[in-house]
């Protein structure tokens, strides 16, 4: 593409720039920021590029330089922005092994961390940590491995709760408290174990179709080839016989031993069709649910390259931030059919166990406050730090996802969404949501509430009852809990997640 201006230029090679970056060409990448001017709106992002490709190609001294040059600036104000640059810094003297300076830097980041913030929080405690053992200041190191190992357990990141406990394996090993170093392998292990790759899902459901058809093919290869051993018997038992009475014995139980073998294999036909069902529901609803936001992420794209081609910048960020919504909604709902499919397969790890509900519903609200705050809806929280409750808190996370996710959705702007806990009785506490959206109409409400009793195999889709509430069911459910809903249209609505107290 030709350019006319320095400003146009400029432009492209800040976005050639990056790209490449992304993609990990890092010296095509240098040398597309390297053409951009000294201009002052792009002085900071040129600078912010050079400190990023620089630590990424282990050159430290110029990555420290162009970082330093980028926090000296008096416009950057934002906290999200100063953490990355006092980050990059940190990383960067780490490996000049200047470690005063990468405390100094990892301390400011630390402090510019909100309380919940727990993932930046964990990363940052490890990383302050290594820099005190690289310098074998244990007393100082290992309590911050272990306050990060006790916070990723708290938290959804299976990956950091196996990198924490590697570390306290390593840790322990070092002070030749052998018995704890393998204790915490065994936890590193069973972590590690535990991780799935939410990027084969279709081949995870297309393999547990095709090994079911596989064990039930070779279940009736084996009954035919039982039958065909004991039709050779009672052969020559016919043979053998002289009596009518024999032959006639032997037709019955040759009769019955068939009949038998026409149940099982009307049973086994049975499982695979529920099998079959549940395969082609997944598909169905992967299928039919992603064709439109993708064809609007696709018509979004061409709208882009449309405003970039006129020079709309201004409107590019709002097509972009269109763009990543309907990506996390699309997300969201392949997460809900991988959530299904191993919940369906008994391979969705499931532990009751005690512990405070208040953090987990606080990670959970943490996660959608960017989203409230982007459509100016009000996020409020009156969570009661005493309520213990027994349940599987992984289960119940993607439970308070889908609803929060629901509850976004469906509110539009300036309006008011409310989360509260609270014990309801002896015997269960409750989570409740309370939205003023759109409401759910008497008949669609009785579609849902009936989902508690409704198995996959009996779902209509033409009804407009998705997978989401169907797996907020059946999770509640085998938590030995309930999901209650009132609605009304125009109004809102409450829903309660009802779970049973520790002590009940």
């Amino acid at each position: 593409m030709i350019t006319k201006t320095n400003k146009e230029k400029d432009f492209f090679n800040c976005i050639h720039g990056y790209s490449a970056f992304v993609n990990k060409f890092y010296k095509k990448a240098l040398s597309s920021v390297l053409e951009i001017s000294d201009d002052d709106n792009y002085a900071q992002i040129k600078l912010y590029l050079l400190g990023n490709i620089y630590l990424n190609s282990k050159k430290y001294d110029e990555a420290v330089l162009n970082f330093e040059k980028w926090i000296t600036n008096d416009s950057i104000s934002k906290n999200s922005i100063r953490k990355v640059a006092f980050r990059n810094l940190a990383l960067s003297y780490i490996h000049l092994r200047k470690y005063s300076k990468a405390k100094n830097y990892f301390d400011k980041e630390l402090a510019l961390l909100s309380a919940g913030d727990t993932l930046n929080i964990i990363r940052t405690k490890i990383d302050l940590a290594n820099v005190y053992y690289n310098q074998y200041l244990d007393n100082e190191a290992i309590p911050l491995f272990k306050e990060a190992y006790e916070l990723a357990k708290l938290y959804s990141d299976v990956e950091l709760k196996q990198y924490t406990a590697q570390n306290m394996a390593v840790v322990e090993k070092n002070r030749k408290n052998y018995q704890k170093s393998v204790d915490y392998y065994i936890e590193y292990g069973r972590w590690k174990d535990s991780i799935w790759n939410r990027d084969k899902i279709w081949e995870l459901t297309e393999k547990d179709k095709q090994l079911a058809v596989a064990q039930k093919q070779q279940e009736i290869v084996l009954q035919e080839e039982q039958l065909k051993r004991q039709a050779v018997v009672q052969k020559s038992l016919v043979i053998g016989a002289s009596g009518l009475l024999v032959f006639l014995g032997f037709l019955g139980y040759f009769y019955r031993e068939l009949k038998s073998k026409n149940k099982f294999i009307t049973q086994q036909k049975e499982a695979l069709n529920v099998a079959n069902k549940t395969k082609d529901y997944l598909f169905s609803v992967v299928s039919h649910d992603l064709r439109s936001p993708i064809n609007t992420i696709k018509r979004q794209h061409e709208k882009l390259k449309r405003q970039l081609k006129n020079k709309e910048y201004e409107a590019v960020s709002e097509t972009t931030n269109n763009a990543i919504a309907l990506t996390e909604s699309t997300s969201h709902l392949l997460n809900n059919v991988l959530h299904w499919s191993l919940e369906q397969n008994n391979q969705l790890s499931f532990k009751a166990e005690e512990y405070p509900l208040k953090p987990l519903v606080e990670q959970a609200v943490y996660n959608f406050e960017e989203i409230a705050e982007a459509k100016n809806i009000a996020l409020t929280t009156i969570l009661e730090a005493s309520i213990l409750v027994k349940a599987d808190k992984e289960s119940l996370k993607i439970v308070l996802r889908n609803l929060l996710d629901n509850a976004l959705k469906y509110t539009g702007e300036n309006g008011t969404i409310a989360i509260k806990t609270y014990n309801d009785s002896e015997e269960f506490s409750t989570i409740e949501i309370k939205d003023t959206g759109f409401g759910i109409s008497e008949e669609k409400l009785a579609k849902i509430k009936g989902l508690e009793d409704l198995s996959i195999d009996k779902i209509n889709r033409s009804e407009g009852v998705g997978l989401g509430m169907l797996l907020c069911q059946t999770l509640i459910k085998k938590n030995n809990g309930k999901l209650l809903i009132d609605s009304e249209l125009e109004v809102g609505t409450t829903i309660r997640i009802l779970l049973p107290n520790a002590s009940a």
